[in-house]
């Protein structure tokens, strides 16, 4: 990896961090009160994202796009971090797993989607599968030469603003030694679709305004012209576009953190108590030391992670690494900014509290630290046959 980045590159990560601040920033406070992106601005946001070239930026120039690197994808994707999500959505950054479409979805999805002109969103997550994906019992059926579903999503993010959905459904299983082993279908499904209704989801500490939705499939009707990829071929799919997902939780957490950090600097630079500035202080001084060690640590192995996808090399480990420590360390640099803070800290007339509460669910979604482990035990272990 070369470390330092281009000029190009900085000029990247400036454009959004300036985006951010003046777009974003000024409407967080209305979210957080009312829960809410008002359509207004959530209109605004994806005409000046398209304006500034950057909607869809994941995506290749054969498609019309910026064709980011994976590496400038993660520095655009850490300064969006330090704003509120629910306002960043509208960023515009579509699933990648889009451009597995093939013949009319292209024209029906894929073009739609990096234009501006749909919203698309993941459906993965099940009421009794998580992580473990394989015991999703939302099933697809043969019927009539379609697929008939029936079953329930839960936790889908951004559904409440998607025009159509990536859904994965059993569409099998197969008797393995381990026991019986789901198949795995992609569909791609519109919103509106007899069968198929979206309802509100669970009310959430973290990232307020950006809601988790529940679908629910009673009988709804999909042709073969829905699947995405192959029938069967779920897992394939997902391996080739999904994975690289988690540095997007690893960079967000980073651009979060330093806002954060920001914060707790100041905070510490101008706060006096028995006379002198309470940065002086090692209690807080070394507090400040501690954090801005770890976010610098997290910052250069998720790029380094972005990094070696760019070589062309597995980064399966290094990526779940990233993810891992990333999004740990942005829970302990926020415990730690409200500490700096002391009592003001946990107050709403600073966004702490919020930053604190957002941080929590980093850990959780994309795959837990848990699997995060892992994985990447699982990784070395393996090449010594373990």
């Amino acid at each position: 990896m070369q470390y330092g980045l281009t000029e190009e590159q900085e000029m990247i990560a400036a454009s959004v961090r300036a985006f951010v601040e003046n777009e974003i920033y000024p409407h967080e406070d209305l979210v957080e009160r009312s829960g809410t992106v008002p359509a207004e601005i959530a209109q605004e946001i994806r005409r000046k994202t398209l304006d500034l070239g950057f909607y869809a930026c994941n995506f290749p120039e054969s498609v019309g796009c910026a064709g980011l690197t994976h590496l400038e994808f993660a520095l655009v994707e850490r300064e969006l971090g330090r704003g509120s999500m629910a306002l960043t959505h509208f960023f515009g950054r579509p699933q990648n797993i889009l451009m597995a479409c093939k013949g009319a979805q292209i024209e029906r999805y894929l073009m739609p989607a990096v234009r501006g002109e749909r919203m698309d969103a993941l459906a993965m997550t099940e009421p009794g599968a998580g992580s473990d994906v394989r015991s999703m019992t939302c099933s697809a059926v043969r019927n009539g030469g379609d697929w008939l579903v029936n079953g329930t999503k839960h936790f889908i993010s951004g559904a409440e603003h998607a025009d159509f959905f990536i859904v994965f459904i059993a569409t099998g299983e197969d008797r393995t030694q381990r026991g019986r082993k789901k198949r795995i279908t992609a569909f791609l499904v519109d919103r509106g679709m007899p069968g198929f209704t979206i309802r509100d989801g669970y009310k959430s500490v973290s990232h307020r305004g950006y809601g988790n939705m529940i679908l629910e499939f009673d009988d709804c009707r999909l042709s073969d012209a829905q699947v995405l990829g192959a029938v069967d071929g779920g897992f394939a799919v997902m391996n080739t576009w999904l994975y690289a997902t988690r540095i997007t939780v690893a960079a967000m957490s980073v651009g979060r953190a330093r806002r954060v950090f920001d914060y707790a600097l100041n905070y510490a630079a101008t706060r006096e108590q028995f006379g002198q500035k309470i940065g002086r202080f090692q209690g807080v001084g070394f507090q400040i030391a501690d954090m801005i060690t770890e976010i610098d640590a997290a910052d250069l192995l998720t790029l380094a992670a972005a990094d070696r996808l760019d070589r062309g090399g597995t980064a399966n480990r290094e990526i779940a690494s990233a993810k891992l420590y990333a999004s740990e360390m942005l829970g302990r640099v926020t415990d730690a900014a409200i500490q700096v803070h002391g009592g003001m800290g946990l107050m709403d007339d600073y966004p702490l509290e919020r930053f604190w509460r957002d941080a929590r669910v980093e850990r959780i979604w994309d795959g837990t630290s848990e699997i995060q482990r892992h994985i990447i035990s699982r990784e070395l272990l393996r090449v010594l046959g373990a």
